[in-house]
């Protein structure tokens, strides 16, 4: 065998050998880049964030009905109340939770949407959780006003003069306060709004 044959020979088997080092380096990156990419996507849609497996200890709890009826007892013993029997179980469809209700002191009165008449409607709210929601409702009281005053005013005439049009109002007056609650406090909590009173001219 001659130099030349000695001296060709293994030179094609090294650039074969560089070339799959450098295929597989890029195949590494370009793993590595696309786990780092789908980590960052991940994390910034929230879908690995702390708080998507682990509840905020800040955020409201809900309140059982039976632990609302134990601190109700435990204040009559308190204050002097006569001997109370144990509670009953709640009857079959009855709420498990209990209700926390906040009364907004002033009327809301608007026009209704495209017509001559107008409304006007006192508000109570209500939620399961504890008295932070409460609070909530308090401290974004001017807010929630503007939201339901905005729902109102974008209220139909046919709505309000059914029984079924005021119950679809009162979900969507819900759902006007629990946005703001929501914007302001990352947490609603409301799930009822009745109406204390009602008028329409």
């Amino acid at each position: 065998m001659s130099e030349k044959e000695a001296a060709g020979g293994p030179a094609p088997k090294k650039k074969g050998g560089i070339m799959k080092i450098a295929l597989l380096v890029v195949g590494v990156l370009v793993l590595v880049g696309g786990g780092v990419g789908g980590g960052l996507y991940l994390s910034q849609s929230g879908l690995m964030s702390a708080h998507a497996e682990a509840p905020d200890a800040n955020l409201p709890k809900l309140v059982p009905k039976a632990e609302e009826k134990r601190a109700a007892l435990e204040g009559e013993g308190e204050h002097g109340g006569s001997e109370a029997s144990e509670p009953t179980p709640p009857a079959a469809g009855a709420e498990k939770y209990a209700s926390n209700y906040y009364v907004l002191d002033k009327p809301f009165t608007a026009n209704l949407q495209d017509s001559v008449h107008f409304i006007q409607v006192g508000l109570a709210i209500s939620t399961p959780y504890d008295d932070r929601v409460l609070v909530n409702l308090k401290t974004h009281e001017i807010a929630i006003r503007s939201a339901v005053l905005m729902t109102l005013g974008d209220t139909d005439e046919n709505q309000v003069f059914t029984a079924q049009g005021k119950e679809q109002l009162q979900k969507r007056l819900a759902k006007a306060i629990n946005d703001v609650l929501k914007q302001k406090e990352g947490f609603g909590g409301v799930s009822n709004v009745y109406f204390t009173n009602f008028v329409v001219q």
